[in-house]
Formats: C-alpha cells, sequence, structure tokens
C-alpha cells in the first residue's frame, strides 16, 4: 500500500486530498507545516510527498533541499504560486511535478498515481531485469539506477523516467509534446519550457556523456551515441 504524507498549512486541502486518498486504498500521513514534515520524514519512510511550498517555520523549498540531500523521493509541489519561474526553479531543484491551487482533486489522485507507477522499483513487467548500457552509461530499469563510468549516479526519479524514455527511442527525433505525453504519463498542463528545464538537469546529471542528448531546433530531442 502505497504511504503518501500530506504537507500543508490549510486543514481543509488536507483533509481533502485525505478522503481521495482513503478512497484510493493509500496510507498517509500529514503535517501542518515544514518542520513537522520534516520530523516526519527523519522517522518514517513514504512513497511520495505532496509538498505546499507557502508554509509557516519552514516553506516547502527548504523541505525539497533537505529530500534531495537525503535521496530520490518523488515530490509533487502544491502552491498558488502560478508564475512560470517558480514552477522551473521548483523543478530546477528537483521537484518531479507542480499543481498550482486551487486544483482539481481528483487530477492531483492522476498524478500521484502515475509518479508512484512510473517510480514503484519493478512496477511494469516489461522493465524486468532490463539493463540497457552505452559508453560510459549503465541503466538498470528495474532498479531505477544510473551508473556513470561505474559510479552511481543521482538522479531526480523524473530524470530517470526521461532518461530511460530518450534511450528506447534512440536515434528518433522526440517533440517536446510527445515527451510530456509519455513521461508526465497524463494530460500536462504546461508547455515546452518544461521539457526544456529537465533535458538541462539531465544533461547536467549526465556530465561528461551529456551530449548523448542533442538538440533537434523547432523540434525536440534525440539520444544519440
Amino acid at each position: 500500500m502505497p504511504r503518501i504524507l500530506i504537507v500543508d498549512d490549510e486543514e481543509k486541502i488536507r483533509d481533502i486530498i485525505k478522503e481521495y486518498l482513503k478512497f484510493e486504498g493509500f496510507d498517509y500521513e500529514e503535517a501542518g507545516n515544514g518542520l513537522e514534515a520534516l520530523n516526519i520524514l527523519q522517522k518514517e519512510q513514504f512513497d511520495l510527498v505532496l509538498l505546499d511550498v507557502m508554509m509557516p517555520k519552514i516553506d516547502g523549498i527548504k523541505v525539497l533541499k533537505e529530500i534531495r540531500a537525503k535521496g530520490n523521493m518523488p515530490v509533487i509541489l502544491l502552491t498558488a504560486r502560478a508564475e512560470e519561474y517558480d514552477k522551473l526553479f521548483g523543478f530546477e531543484l528537483g521537484a518531479d511535478d507542480y499543481v498550482v491551487k486551487p486544483f482539481s482533486p481528483r487530477e492531483v489522485m492522476a498524478r500521484i498515481k502515475a509518479l508512484i507507477a512510473r517510480t514503484t522499483p519493478n512496477a511494469g513487467a516489461s522493465a524486468k531485469n532490463e539493463i540497457i548500457e552505452f559508453p560510459g552509461l549503465k541503466i538498470d530499469v528495474a532498479g531505477r539506477v544510473l551508473y556513470i563510468d561505474g559510479e552511481r549516479a543521482q538522479l531526480t526519479p523524473k530524470e530517470f523516467d526521461l532518461l530511460v524514455y530518450l534511450v528506447r527511442n534512440i536515434n528518433i527525433v522526440l517533440t517536446r509534446e510527445s515527451i510530456l505525453s509519455k513521461v508526465w504519463s497524463y494530460e500536462f498542463f504546461g508547455d515546452d519550457r518544461t521539457v526544456d528545464t529537465h533535458i538541462k538537469m539531465l544533461r547536467n546529471s549526465l556530465g561528461p556523456y551529456r551530449d548523448y542528448i542533442s538538440t533537434v531546433w523547432g523540434v525536440g530531442y534525440k539520444f544519440e551515441v
């Protein structure tokens, strides 16, 4: 049973999300501020964190930084701030998704389920024991691990999903629209800059092999060795 940590200073929002999680058979814990969330995360394990940005004591951005400093737990940000800069800043810090308030609880649940399905080891039979290798890179699809020159690399869950989608379509030009559709697994209410930001992050993570991802101007991206 997936465990979700709901972090929001608005009790009504937490109550609505809890009702939907119960209906879907998910387990959950809740926190009313960032400090409480960090205390809970020190003691318990979760499959995903639903994290409000604007909170008292410690805001969601600082909580996200702490989460990313320790691992790759999936994080969906909740915020009333809809500016594109805030979204891209959240993605650059390692957020996997971003939902702007007011939101549809059904949409939030769809995003939670899609993200958990893609980040749970062995969630898909096709991923079983799949290893993809290129010079300098080894991708353990089922284990969701990337090795660069034999060393384990740190990728966010969304970076890993993006990498796998690219390498499975090696030498094929992928449009930004197709990447949004396939990697985010639902109708994504964003724009091309979401893809561009994640490509930039992934290239940085690949280090000396960043040029494996080439830009096809006006179209999208291609993985080629």
